[in-house]
């Protein structure tokens, strides 16, 4: 959480609601880190805070399901070691995920973005549905789901954690 805390200090000067579209895009923080701050540093309201952190994280989201394929191609062929890390974390996550598409489809990958554990998330969704071969149109949908679900669930985490801290103090 430090990283995102000094995340939300470099970004004062910016308003609250494009801080936290900016904090939601990150792989790493993703709405996991921008709700929180929004909530607690930044004062916005839950509804501000959950409609500017669902669009941060989904903006990525188009923009990898539309160009993964095309850059992922480019530098596989300019770099034997960027080929090798593609080739290892494709496998990767395959092998984590297989018997969940194979069963669950479309909902596997909502499941997996919903998720609000590291290396769950509407990045590594759209990776997975590159992997796997999701049609551009139906990830994005199944990411969108995953992303409310886990919105929800972090909103209501933090909303919690903020009433009983609040409640000790």
């Amino acid at each position: 959480m430090y990283i995102v805390s000094s995340l939300a200090e470099a970004l004062a000067s910016v308003p609250p609601q494009l801080a936290t579209l900016i904090i939601a895009a990150l792989p790493i923080a993703e709405l996991r880190g921008s709700i929180p701050v929004a909530l607690t540093v930044y004062d916005m309201s839950v509804p501000s805070t959950f409609f500017w952190s669902v669009l941060g994280n989904m903006i990525p989201v188009y923009f990898i399901l539309i160009l993964f394929e095309k850059v992922s191609a480019w530098l596989r062929v300019r770099s034997k070691k960027i080929d090798q890390l593609l080739t290892w974390l494709f496998e990767r996550t395959q092998h984590k995920l297989e018997k969940n598409v194979a069963k669950y489809g479309w909902w596997a990958l909502a499941i997996f973005v919903a998720i609000p554990f590291p290396a769950t998330g509407a990045w590594s969704g759209a990776l997975a549905a590159f992997v796997f071969g999701f049609p551009k149109k139906k990830a994005f949908f199944a990411i969108l789901t995953g992303v409310v679900i886990a919105a929800v669930i972090v909103t209501i985490l933090t909303v919690g954690a903020t009433a009983t801290v609040k409640a000790f103090n």
